[in-house]
């Protein structure tokens, strides 16, 4: 894995939150899009935990 910078990773996770909130928001979310997305942005939150 490309090593980011914190700031990279704070655009990503947000838009991973973004993501997970127009999925939430759909009549029928998609729940394995929605925990896909959210194991992303752990590991992004994990990330930006050890920089």
């Amino acid at each position: 894995m490309e090593l980011q910078t914190p700031k990279e990773l704070h655009k990503k996770h947000t838009s991973l939150e973004e993501a997970i909130s127009q999925e939430t928001q759909r009549p029928f979310p998609d729940q394995a899009r929605i925990a896909e997305l959210k194991k992303q942005k752990l590991r992004i939150k994990d990330q930006l935990a050890h920089h």
